[in-house]
């Protein structure tokens, strides 16, 4: 009986599939070859398209969305507060402005600084290089202004300078009555090209700049060709592309004249005119500083000489000393010869500037400038706070550099010279400090 069982068990079992197998072939083999070869849609998909719905359908609770509007509410509160941005004048806060010339005649859109990182494959630094707005007092202009020159020379340009070599030229040539010794005459179609770059340069904005113009470094009679642009006109971008061209293709003292004679007349317009400094003017400065030799000598020392820098122009450039990395070398001769001149308040700003770098200076330009402030012992004159900032400034960083003799003068310089609230800092450090040679002595001992 089991084993009639087990047989009819295994029957049933063959039996169920056949069933299987013959319900699946009901369809026919013509549906069977056409069903392979069309695609078809698995459900892995539509779990996948169903987790994804989920995610975007998903959304903030109520009671957070609550606090983050409080949070919102209470920071607009503050601000408005604080900056009296509430007082329904609808202008927008602002905590720092760059100083940028005026937006009619130098400024740069925004599609267009975007065109020029694009094709220099650099990014600008506009949006990260930005100093605060300069309010600077009126009573302070007047304090600064006692100690500058009023007979000052007439500044010189470019034009200038290619006249008078004009004029000698038709004395050397009325003298000598000679027509060899006469200079050699510009071609008519060079004349003729570079003014109509000057025309290009006139209302460049950014882009490449003609390549007619990037030739000029390397002309012998460079100057010349520089005055057929007519540099007054140029834009303060064509500026910045110019001082480009010549720092990187002139050598320092070429690139000096330049700095002197273009560069300089045109910021200092820019800074009387607009009472500020053009973006664009300003990063060529900075650019200028690649050469330091010549940005000394064609800028920052003519400007100490002249006695006529003012508050502005002395804040502007010494800001962008403070900013750039300058050799060692370059700067010690710069401090030795502003220590030397005659004093105005820019020579004050310039010092503290290079003070402030913490350089390593060697010791006779730390005698220069300790004989530069001991010049004042015997000055009736009511000196301006920044003598007395960059005097203190000078003893915070190189206080154990000078000798004890000079200490002492110096403790009797704050005698004669008083500030209220900066004397008795600069003698207390003058005071618990070493001098040069103590501890050379103490080791002898």
């Amino acid at each position: 009986m089991q084993y009639g069982g087990e047989n009819v068990i295994m029957a049933h079992r063959f039996e169920m599939g056949k069933d299987k197998k013959s319900r699946k072939r009901l369809t026919g083999l013509t549906e069977d070859i056409l069903e392979s070869k069309t695609a078809k849609q698995s459900g892995r998909v539509k779990q996948r398209r169903e987790r994804q719905g989920e995610k975007d359908d998903t959304y903030v609770e109520e009671k957070l969305s609550r606090r983050i509007l409080e949070q919102a509410r209470k920071q607009q509160d503050e601000l408005e507060a604080e900056f009296g941005a509430g007082s329904g004048s609808g202008k927008p806060l602002r905590t720092a402005q760059t100083i940028l010339g005026s937006p009619d005649q130098d400024g740069l859109d925004g599609d267009e600084s975007d065109s020029e990182d694009n094709e220099e494959g650099v990014k600008s630094p506009a949006s990260e290089q930005f100093y605060e707005n300069i309010e600077v007092d009126e009573e302070d202009e007047q304090e600064f202004e006692k100690f500058m020159s009023k007979d000052a020379p007439v500044r010189r340009t470019l034009a200038d300078v290619i006249m008078e070599k004009i004029q000698e030229k038709k004395t050397e040539i009325e003298s000598q009555m000679s027509e060899r010794t006469a200079a050699p005459q510009m071609d008519v179609r060079l004349v003729r090209v570079f003014r109509g770059v000057g025309q290009i340069l006139a209302k460049y904005r950014s882009g490449k700049v003609p390549k007619a113009f990037k030739v000029v470094p390397s002309l012998t009679n460079w100057e010349d060709v520089l005055h057929l642009t007519q540099p007054e006109r140029w834009t303060a971008a064509a500026m910045f592309q110019a001082t480009r061209i010549f720092v990187s293709n002139l050598n320092a003292k070429m690139a000096q004249r330049f700095f002197n004679l273009v560069l300089l007349p045109r910021i200092r317009d820019d800074i009387a005119e607009y009472k500020r400094l053009n973006y664009h003017l300003y990063m060529s400065l900075q650019k200028a500083l690649f050469k330091p030799a010549a940005f000394f000598k064609g800028i920052l020392l003519p400007l100490c000489e002249s006695r006529t820098c003012t508050l502005r122009e002395a804040i502007i450039i010494g800001s962008v000393i403070s900013r750039t990395s300058i050799p060692v070398l370059h700067s010690s001769a710069a401090m030795l010869k502003i220590a030397e001149m005659d004093y105005s308040g820019a020579n004050s700003i310039f010092l503290r500037q290079f003070l402030d770098k913490k350089y390593a200076l060697p010791y006779r330009v730390i005698d220069a400038v300790v004989y530069h402030f001991l010049r004042f012992l015997s000055d009736q004159r009511d000196l301006p706070v920044l003598w007395h900032q960059s005097l203190l400034t000078f003893v915070q960083r190189y206080k154990e550099d000078i000798s004890s003799e000079q200490k002492d003068a110096l403790i009797e310089l704050c005698r004669v010279q008083v500030h209220a609230q900066i004397t008795a800092e600069v003698r207390r450090e003058l005071i618990h400090s070493k001098s040069r040679g103590e501890e050379g002595e103490s080791m002898d001992l």
